[in-house]
């Protein structure tokens, strides 16, 4: 009795392990690229949405929190307008000490960090779709728990990706490591049976 106990639990144990793995990509997909691919982005550009803090040393009235409008520009006091569309963190901090440097401070330091990143989207095959926070870190999984869990008709396999600034959406092998960015649109597709 003991030893029937004992197989039926490494029986259980194996066929557990081969469900843990999941299924195996498909070679066929030619379209779905790999997660390694998503993670070698280059460093975070700024879009329309981001929320921004600027710091000027020394100058508590240039100072403050300010948000990239639809144009990509940042509206700040004295300089007036400044490009932050696909620029780094760090790009905008020099674009804005130029801009500073022109007639108003002899050497501006200027500190500028994203306080809110633009919110991603998600729609197709989840239970509630639409516009959501984004948090560093985010996977296409934390997205589709946000928006409520899958739903019975969802291709759990594979997942479409739209880029912010890009044309068109991408499809991807839907893996726990998936990676969303700062105005992504995700979409779940429908599987066929």
């Amino acid at each position: 009795m003991r030893i029937i106990a004992y197989l039926t639990g490494i029986i259980c144990a194996i066929g557990l392990a081969s469900c843990a793995t999941g299924p195996a990509p498909s070679a066929a997909n030619h379209t779905a690229s790999s997660v390694g691919e998503l993670r070698t982005g280059a460093e975070y550009r700024l879009g329309s949405g981001d929320q921004l803090r600027v710091i000027v040393f020394g100058e508590e009235d240039l100072s403050g929190e300010f948000v990239v409008d639809g144009s990509g520009q940042v509206s700040l006091p004295l300089v007036g307008e400044v490009s932050a569309q696909g620029k780094t963190v760090r790009e905008f901090q020099r674009a804005l000490a130029e801009k500073l440097k022109e007639g108003y401070l002899t050497d501006p330091r200027v500190s500028a960090e994203v306080l809110n990143f633009r919110p991603f989207y998600i729609l197709g095959e989840v239970k509630a779709p639409g516009e959501y926070p984004f948090l560093n870190g985010l996977t296409v999984m934390n997205a589709v728990a946000t928006a409520e869990g899958f739903t019975y008709r969802a291709d759990t396999r594979k997942v479409y990706i739209k880029r912010a600034g890009e044309v068109g959406e991408r499809a991807y092998t839907l893996t726990t490591e998936t990676p969303v960015r700062p105005g992504d649109t995700i979409r779940i597709g429908e599987r066929f049976f």
